[in-house]
């Protein structure tokens, strides 16, 4: 006899417990297997955060994970991926569990009030510079807004970010001009956020994501974003490895958030973040 389907949402990437809009709301549907795309795609839009995530065949320590937002699946999210780490220790899953993800199997370890996930690789490119005019446009920026130190780049690992490092003062007046961002994200297949960052120190990050792709305009903590930070980093020579990075994000969205991102000297980059319950006591039927 099948279990039926049941939802948690939670957010993800805290910054303190007792603050209640901190974090990156997301859905966790367990038990999703009798559900077909079009009902995920419809539960991801009817509870209408950025994304939500269906697991099925979960074991003690693995499961099937898939992401959906309100208008398509993605191969990937971070924040999704941290709370459903947590949905998992909160029925029993301890340790670290390996969850198949579109993009690769990414472990995570588990614990009741947070998680932490081992990302896959990450791959780092120059944007074309036809590219980068067009996306400054769309984002109402300018060449000389940028960074001088940290290139522009497009990074691809779970999800597709290109990365636009900008100049201090930036951020804060940062007005993309959403349908010319929907636009270029369509034609160039752009899943993931628009991460636009400003670096605030040789280890801490703030940032801020324009999503429209993902049905929202702009996404308070992008954990896939992160993680390719701390790769584009690594490979370009621009932090001390091993590295312990703060990326924080959201403040704009009214949800602050912060993201723990560990860059080893090789290998995958690890993302942390803790976790609230967003709504109920516990699980309920997704129907």
């Amino acid at each position: 006899m099948s279990t039926a389907p049941r939802t948690l949402q939670f957010r993800a990437f805290t910054t303190t417990s007792d603050d209640p809009r901190s974090g990156n709301p997301a859905g966790v549907v367990l038990h999703a297997e009798t559900l077909t795309d079009a009902d995920m795609l419809a539960i991801a839009g009817e509870l209408g955060h950025s994304e939500t995530a269906f697991l099925t065949a979960v074991t003690p320590n693995s499961a099937r994970i898939r992401y959906f937002t309100p208008r398509a699946e993605i191969a990937f999210c971070g924040h999704a991926t941290i709370a459903s780490g947590v949905a998992l220790a909160r029925n029993g899953a301890e340790g670290v569990v390996d969850l198949t993800t579109n993009a690769g199997v990414v472990p995570v370890a588990v614990r009741p009030d947070g998680a932490t996930l081992t990302a896959v690789a990450t791959t780092v490119a120059p944007l074309p510079d036809a590219v980068l005019g067009e996306l400054l446009d769309a984002l109402r920026l300018s060449s000389t807004d940028l960074d001088p130190a940290l290139p522009p780049a497009f990074l691809s690992g779970g999800n597709p970010h290109p990365l636009v490092p900008v100049r201090d003062g930036v951020l804060a007046r940062l007005d993309h001009d959403g349908d010319a961002v929907l636009r270029l994200q369509d034609r160039e297949g752009w899943d993931g956020t628009i991460a636009v960052v400003h670096r605030v120190d040789a280890t801490r990050f703030v940032s801020r994501h324009p999503f429209p792709r993902g049905g929202v305009r702009e996404d308070p903590a992008t954990g896939s974003a992160a993680a390719a930070l701390g790769a584009y980093l690594r490979d370009g020579g621009h932090v001390a490895v091993p590295a312990v990075l703060t990326v924080e994000q959201g403040a704009e969205t009214g949800h602050p958030s912060r993201i723990t991102v560990e860059v080893p000297a090789t290998g995958r980059i690890r993302v942390s973040g803790t976790v609230e319950e967003l709504a109920g006591p516990g699980l309920r039927p997704t129907a």
